[in-house]
């Protein structure tokens, strides 16, 4: 079993900039897609940022060029830089992790992925 705890998480202005983590616990040796996904009120969960076991990366549209993922493999720790934040990243974020798969172009499709964390809040103001 794997374990993901979120934090970083918070309120900033537009334009601001957000750090999160996410550090993975339990049996984790057979990870190989982590990501980032979001969920605003009343919409539906997103792909934000994925990463696979051999660092390469994948990007939402919506936050290519602003948001960076990155990865420690050595302390298991899943980084989301994000800035130029605007009201419309305003939305709370979980972290996503899959055994053995790659991330793939599918890599946005939540079902894809066995582990989650609980969230952590990030609010922009305008």
């Amino acid at each position: 079993q794997v374990q993901l705890v979120e934090s970083g998480g918070g309120s900033v202005q537009a334009g601001g900039s957000l750090r999160l983590s996410c550090a993975a616990s339990g049996y984790t040796n057979n990870l190989n897609c982590m990501g980032w996904f979001r969920q605003a009120p009343g919409k539906e969960r997103e792909g934000v940022a994925a990463i696979e076991s051999d660092g390469r990366t994948r990007y939402a549209d919506s936050v290519e060029g602003r948001f960076t993922l990155s990865k420690d493999s050595a302390e298991k720790i899943l980084d989301l830089r994000m800035n130029s934040l605007t009201p419309e990243d305003t939305a709370l974020y979980y972290c996503a992790a899959v055994d053995y798969v790659w991330c793939g172009t599918n890599w946005r499709d939540t079902p894809k992925y066995t582990y989650w964390g609980q969230g952590t809040q990030v609010t922009v103001s305008s």
